[in-house]
């Protein structure tokens, strides 16, 4: 990775500190609260970790591209409270996601942040739909920076003949992914046929079918 590059990063992550302040995620009450993950205690959140060390703050998870051979040509790797335990009510997270050509990160959303990426390397068509169904869309190349509004559907295609990548950051802790195929098509319990039927207006052997693509294979 270049200075270039560095610097974006170091920005961008301090782009996500930033927004961090409108957050929907709770504000600390003290220093820190490493998030102890094995705590039965059910609240928004973590329950703090007693002890901590430096590595609740750390993740090398990123530093390689992730594998791409699976069905929509991408993968996710998250680096969120689940990942990093220090990120606990800090109000930030990070992701990189890296595609094969033709790759897509298909439409869905982030119900609890707002989500500004940056072009690692390679070429991505992104957009956004609002809330009157208007589509935003755009090209970004490596260097260049999107950002998806919070909870909108968005979405990342890759029309290149390359393997792209992109860094992204979160106003959030851990701000949640709900891809709409698999929520609606593949949820448990399902959802019943004849809502997504009259939903999609096709029928039931289209929903069957698409159900069945969905379905984690055996």
């Amino acid at each position: 990775m270049g200075c270039f590059e560095k610097f974006m990063v170091v920005m961008l992550v301090a782009a996500a500190i930033g927004f961090s302040s409108v957050s929907a995620d709770p504000d600390l009450l003290q220093d820190v609260c490493v998030a102890d993950l094995t705590s039965g205690v059910k609240m928004n959140g973590y329950a703090c970790k007693e002890n901590f060390t430096a590595d609740d703050f750390f993740f090398a998870g990123l530093s390689k591209p992730g594998l791409t051979n699976n069905t929509f040509g991408s993968l996710v790797t998250g680096a969120n409270v689940q990942k990093i335990p220090g990120l606990n009510t800090l109000g930030v997270s990070f992701s990189r996601i890296d595609y094969a050509p033709g790759g897509l990160n298909p439409p869905h959303t982030h119900p609890r942040a707002t989500e500004i990426a940056f072009m690692l390397e390679g070429e991505l068509e992104v957009g956004f739909i609002t809330t009157t169904n208007t589509l935003y869309t755009k090209t970004i190349k490596k260097g260049e920076i999107f950002v998806f509004p919070k909870a909108l559907v968005h979405f990342q295609k890759n029309n290149g003949k390359v393997p792209a990548a992109v860094l992204v950051a979160f106003n959030s802790q851990l701000p949640g992914t709900q891809s709409i195929g698999a929520t609606l098509f593949a949820a448990s319990p399902e959802v019943p046929d004849y809502v997504l039927t009259q939903a999609f207006h096709i029928g039931t052997k289209q929903v069957d079918k698409i159900k069945s693509r969905f379905a984690p294979k055996k």
